[in-house]
């Protein structure tokens, strides 16, 4: 994967991008395959989904924002708790217009603007807020490996696509089986699954070129995709595994998430 390296880190966050678009398909197509995930699978799944988001958050994001920050001369921790708190205000304001409807929800739960648009398509848009974040963050991570400085790597780049497509892989399953089980065809169901990540391939580009025209924003930049993920998995991936008696196992797969996240980043970067 030598000349992968030598590419431009656009182009790498692009690839990163459609390859953690590409494992979200793979685990959407299991819709063909399977009729129905049981609801302690399910739960275990996006407790796994949100371990990783987590573990990367730090791992991948906070921790080398902070490092970055002292090597520009900023005060350490100014850009990580900017960017942070950043993040999550901008997925709260998307939250907050954007119409959309979580996953096993009646249409009467429907959050965002009033709209007459389709379930399938409020739907789709709330999977696309998950995705956002995760796709900032593989491109940032690209980009900041142009930046020269001593605490960004590609390794860890490389680390963090990995996390973010093993996570989505159960993520494609969670999407598309449930939509199955509620009597969508099973082509609509697995192209809804997919669906939901293509947004990751776009943001991831958009977060490498915004670091490759100003690289101060580097540590700013790192911070706002952590925030965003965080507010991701508090706001949505976490209650949604708290609803069927299956905390514990959640919790669990929660934590086994953020340690193979936490070992690719530590191993590799």
């Amino acid at each position: 994967m030598s000349w992968f390296r030598t590419l431009d880190p656009i182009w790498q966050a692009l690839a990163a991008g459609m390859f953690t678009w590409g494992l979200t398909a793979v685990g959407a197509a299991l819709v063909f395959g399977l009729v129905n995930v049981h609801r302690k699978m399910f739960d275990a799944m996006l407790g796994f989904a949100g371990g990783v988001m987590l573990a990367a958050s730090y791992w991948s994001l906070l921790a080398p924002s902070i490092e970055v920050a002292a090597e520009q001369g900023w005060p350490s921790w100014f850009p990580a708790a900017v960017g942070f708190l950043g993040g999550g205000a901008f997925l709260y304001v998307l939250d907050r217009i954007l119409p959309h409807l979580h996953r096993g929800l009646p249409m009467e739960s429907a959050e965002g603007m009033k709209t007459a648009w389709q379930r399938s398509v409020l739907l789709i848009i709330a999977i696309t807020l998950h995705n956002i974040p995760e796709g900032l963050a593989v491109g940032v991570s690209f980009g900041g490996t142009a930046s020269g400085l001593e605490s960004t790597s590609y390794g860890s780049a490389v680390a963090l696509a990995i996390g973010i497509g093993l996570q989505n892989v159960p993520e494609g399953i969670a999407v598309a089986v449930p939509l199955r089980a509620e009597g969508m065809s099973r082509v609509k169901a697995f192209m809804i699954g997919q669906a939901s990540a293509m947004v990751e391939p776009i943001a991831a580009v958009v977060g490498a070129a915004v670091i490759s025209v100003s690289a101060p924003v580097l540590p700013f930049a790192l911070s706002f995709a952590a925030g965003a993920m965080v507010y991701v998995v508090v706001e949505e991936l976490i209650p949604e595994t708290q609803q069927q008696g299956n905390e514990d196992l959640a919790t669990l797969f929660l934590m086994i998430g953020f340690t193979v996240m936490m070992i690719l980043d530590v191993a590799l970067g």
